[in-house]
């Protein structure tokens, strides 16, 4: 039986999302710094999305302008900052707590949108922004003392998974101003921007000392989390409407919540499962349209009446 087009675009985006949650085994397992790991993964990652766009003839597709340009610049001058903040925050939390934090981001993106767009918030998505930055509290742990006692560590590594969501929600409203700029092409800007970039900061002296074990995990960043898992959602997203969207894309987070338990053996606690909760429900009302607000008041005059 022939699968319709949506039932591919939502296997599609699993997929994505599915292997997008196993990178924080291979920056776990490749135990080098975060500047490294991030110009590997651009190095790589460029690599396998040049190819790709070469032969799906996107280059000669393409009309580029000073403008595009310049902001795939910037984007990817983000989007590289915002990936060695996320994983050097792997390195001082833990792959479940980074992934959560990090994934308020489309919080940012809809205040961002109020403060530079003059677009209208509304009291639903103000509650809903609010439940959300309460589950990020429990999420990221802070709100429990075992967490912090001798490990501020951990704290600057919450504050950098938090930073990198505001970076990752700048990136997205770029993209959107660049729409005629396929999204592939996006990425391997921004993974150009990366290799030149961190070429000249990161720590490269010690690649002579690499063991061929860590080649393994830095390549399989770059082709399959930065090449193969970008192909899968950007070729999934056409096909799906926003409320499948919106609900797939938490494989990604829930998947690097398991893979933790799983391989590391660093489950969420009840406090933090509830955190995760809390964001997941907000974001789907926030992109969803669920009207909060007005639950709550019909539940408090029921509650006054029935008084």
């Amino acid at each position: 039986m022939s699968l319709t087009s949506r039932q591919q675009g939502a296997i599609t985006l699993a997929s994505g999302g599915l292997l997008m949650g196993t990178i924080g085994i291979f920056v776990e397992e490749a135990r080098l710094d975060a500047m490294t790991m991030v110009f590997f993964r651009c190095l790589f990652g460029s690599l396998a999305l040049a190819g790709y766009c070469a032969w799906k003839g996107f280059f000669r597709a393409q009309r580029f302008t000073p403008r595009m340009v310049l902001l795939a610049v910037l984007s990817g001058a983000l989007m590289v900052t915002q990936w060695v903040w996320f994983f050097d925050a792997i390195h001082r939390t833990s792959i479940a707590v980074a992934t959560v934090v990090f994934h308020v981001q489309p919080f940012w993106v809809v205040l961002m949108g109020a403060a530079l767009f003059n677009e209208r918030l509304g009291g639903d998505r103000l509650a809903w922004i609010a439940t959300a930055f309460v589950g990020l509290v429990l999420a990221s742990g802070v709100a429990t003392s075992e967490n912090l006692q001798g490990h501020a560590g951990y704290l600057v590594g919450v504050g950098e998974a938090l930073a990198g969501s505001v970076l990752y929600a700048s990136v997205t409203l770029i993209a959107k101003s660049l729409g005629q700029l396929r999204p592939h092409l996006l990425t391997l800007a921004q993974c150009l921007v990366g290799v030149v970039c961190l070429a000249f900061i990161a720590p490269l002296h010690s690649v002579a000392h690499i063991e061929p074990t860590q080649w393994f995990w830095l390549v399989g960043m770059g082709v399959l989390h930065t090449g193969l898992s970008y192909v899968l959602i950007y070729g999934a997203l056409p096909k799906l409407t926003t409320p499948i969207i919106a609900v797939l894309l938490f494989v990604y987070p829930l998947t690097a919540i398991v893979v933790d338990a799983v391989v590391y053996g660093r489950a969420l606690s009840p406090l933090q499962l509830a955190g995760m909760a809390l964001i997941v429900t907000a974001s789907l009302g926030v992109n969803l349209g669920w009207p909060l607000v007005s639950i709550l008041r019909r539940g408090v005059r029921a509650r006054r009446s029935a008084d």
